[in-house]
């Protein structure tokens, strides 16, 4: 507390500055215990929410430049250093897809997403003008929403403060089990997800033979609209249908029965390919792989892409 009172607006600008960047800062709860402080008169509202609306424009500006300087690859790179990388870009896309710019203020509310969002929107060719536009507007309602629930229940966060401060070395460590907690929740559901999603995968080499021989299988590219927007290769032949279209009834799949079908995306462990995969052998289909390494994999073997 009085860390936050003598050094408000560079604490705010820190912990909001690291959070955009993805570490884990717990940017909303020192917003919070800010609008605490707001509301006794002790600190400087245009102050704080200049320092946070700053501090959100760098550091998505930093995320938003590398993802229209470097595109698809960044992204990958990204996702794969997430707690949740097999959603990471699918979770990315549909937001920038169903959104648009306004994908940037719901981005804020969406844990895993608040960081993927202003790269993709860099690598889909978003304006600068028009990114500093939405977030900033995003960073404005971030911004007020949590200093403003600080504002509306100083009272009840003082008493959760002063138990926590004769709590002492209790609170730190309860608080550090809870981490734990969490953290051991996130890997647990990671692990049963990569057994649902676990199958047998067909090669690239192998691919390739099979494609050169008498019945070549049909390859489908299961990646999302703006995925094939950032990076527009395919596999030649490749038809392109994403996991949402493959899961609906009403699309008709009968050139897929009785063929071995390939399927793969440029998502971590192949996670999308192998669920659409399921959903094809439960359709009927007699076989269905994800390519291993997806589109990436094809690409580093010097095999040739299309542009369609």
């Amino acid at each position: 507390m009085s860390l936050l009172v003598q050094n408000a607006i560079l604490v705010v600008f820190a912990a909001s500055f690291a959070a955009r960047l993805g570490l884990p800062v717990p940017a909303a709860a020192v917003l919070v215990v800010t609008g605490a402080l707001l509301a006794a008169g002790d600190v400087s509202v245009p102050g704080v929410v200049a320092a946070a609306v700053v501090a959100n424009l760098l550091g998505d500006g930093a995320w938003f430049y590398a993802g229209r300087r470097f595109g698809y690859r960044f992204m990958r790179l990204l996702c794969r250093i997430s707690l949740s990388p097999d959603t990471c870009v699918r979770r990315g896309e549909s937001l920038i897809t169903d959104w648009g710019g306004m994908s940037l203020v719901a981005a804020k509310f969406v844990p895993g997403v608040s960081v993927v969002a202003p790269p993709m929107a860099g690598a889909l060719g978003m304006s600068v003008r028009r990114f500093i536009g939405f977030d900033i507007g995003a960073a404005l309602v971030w911004t007020g929403l949590f200093l403003g629930l600080g504002w509306v229940f100083r009272n009840q966060i003082q008493e959760v403060l002063a138990v926590m401060a004769q709590a002492g070395g209790i609170a730190t460590a309860a608080l550090a089990v809870l981490l734990l907690v969490i953290l051991a929740v996130r890997y647990w559901r990671r692990r049963a997800f990569m057994r649902l999603t676990g199958m047998p995968r067909i090669s690239v080499e192998e691919l390739h033979e099979l494609l050169s021989g008498e019945e070549p299988p049909l390859v489908i590219d299961v990646r999302g609209q703006a995925g094939m927007q950032v990076d527009p290769r395919r596999i030649p032949g490749a038809e392109a249908y994403t996991l949402k279209a493959l899961q609906q009834r009403s699309l008709d799949l009968s050139h897929a029965s009785g063929r071995v079908v390939v399927l793969y995306c440029n998502c971590p462990n192949e996670v999308s390919a192998a669920q659409a995969a399921r959903v094809l052998l439960a359709r009927g289909a007699r076989r269905a792989l994800p390519l291993t390494g997806g589109l990436d994999a094809w690409v580093a073997s010097g095999r040739p892409t299309s542009v369609d």
